[in-house]
């Protein structure tokens, strides 16, 4: 072997595969190194930002009726039991009730009262053409006429409040408690037999879950993302890898003081009484689409606390950039700032070129 070929084989192997020139790397076209990477064109894309919110089922306000007796009294039947179905309408218990009784009797005289006043008004204004009654006698059968007249019609607004409108006087103290909504009895506090004296605890709750709220609980600093239309993907803890559709409905208008966080909620439909009030759900909300960079997740190579990439500015020549990354989707990720759209990145390999 010659001198100068021995020289030659020398330089090409004492030749680093990598040459740093101030800020560039140059790789040689005949190093190795040179063969192995893969560059690719960056190109921009509409980039949303998914927000998991953690949520729960809730059956719709709208749609849940919790029923109060309208007055005391013993319970003496109860047509619908836990989980029946019930039409509007439906009598759902029945009271025997003294205040009832009460409110029938009162009814009673005062119908028979206003009878009475408007015979005598009819009486005394026949006399009156006459001329046999006095005026002052008209008058007062007037005045009284229409006094029953407001009696009566207060003790008919009694009855029509506690739900017996309408109810024969023979009935008596039975007073028939009806459903206001369709749907079914999801909740019973009473049973036969038993004294009801509390107006305001109810005695069943009928709810109609055919459609239910998912309401997400999203913390201050998500509040600026969400919106009424935005779509959402909703994931059950009951049933995983089966997410549902969604659109937001509503947005809360104040914070809980408690959690700090605002209520967005979803109306669905649940006709296959699927879905219960109570059931944790996961709700994944997406941004509103914007254009951004974006790179493969094999160009990202990290180096101490950043993450680098390596932009080929001409043939052979790579120049590291330190990037803001945003988010991830799937194999890609966003590039907030470090390079621009239409440079040349390193895709494959580019762990190769960090040191």
């Amino acid at each position: 072997m010659s001198a100068s070929h021995a020289t030659a084989e020398s330089a090409v192997a004492e030749t680093p595969p990598v040459r740093h020139e101030g800020t560039r790397l140059l790789v040689s076209e005949s190093s190795p190194l040179r063969q192995t990477l893969v560059t690719e064109v960056v190109s921009t894309q509409d980039v949303s930002l998914p927000i998991p919110l953690p949520a729960v089922v809730e059956a719709d306000p709208a749609r849940l009726v919790k029923v109060l007796p309208p007055i005391t009294g013993r319970i003496v039947s109860l047509n619908k039991r836990l989980g029946d179905e019930v039409r509007q309408g439906d009598v759902l218990l029945t009271i025997d009730s003294a205040d009832l009784a009460q409110a029938m009797s009162d009814a009673e005289k005062a119908e028979a009262a206003l009878t009475l006043a408007r015979k005598n008004i009819e009486r005394q204004r026949e006399l009156g053409k006459e001329a046999i009654a006095a005026t002052r006698d008209i008058e007062q059968a007037q005045s009284d006429f229409e006094q029953a007249a407001s009696e009566q019609a207060r003790a008919a607004a009694r009855l029509a409040q506690l739900g017996a409108k309408g109810a024969l006087p023979r009935a008596g103290h039975l007073l028939s408690v009806r459903s206001p909504i369709a749907g079914r009895v999801v909740d019973l506090g009473a049973a036969v037999g038993g004294y009801w004296n509390d107006v305001n605890a109810p005695i069943m709750t009928v709810a109609d879950l055919s459609t239910v709220f998912i309401t997400a609980s999203a913390q201050e600093k998500d509040i600026a993302h969400l919106r009424v239309g935005q779509a959402a993907s909703v994931l059950f803890d009951a049933f995983p890898g089966e997410p549902l559709a969604a659109s937001v409905r509503y947005v809360g208008e104040m914070l809980d003081p408690d959690t700090r966080t605002v209520k967005a909620r979803m109306l669905v439909d649940n006709r296959d009484a699927r879905l219960r009030p109570g059931m944790f759900a996961t709700a994944t909300l997406r941004t509103r689409a914007h254009s951004a960079v974006v790179i493969p997740l094999t160009a990202v190579a990290q180096s101490g606390f950043y993450s680098r990439a390596f932009v080929e500015v001409a043939p052979g020549e790579f120049e590291a950039r330190v990037l803001e990354l945003g988010v991830q989707l799937n194999h890609t990720i966003e590039v907030i700032s470090g390079i621009a759209a239409g440079e040349r990145v390193v895709i494959k390999n580019a762990g190769l070129l960090n040191d």
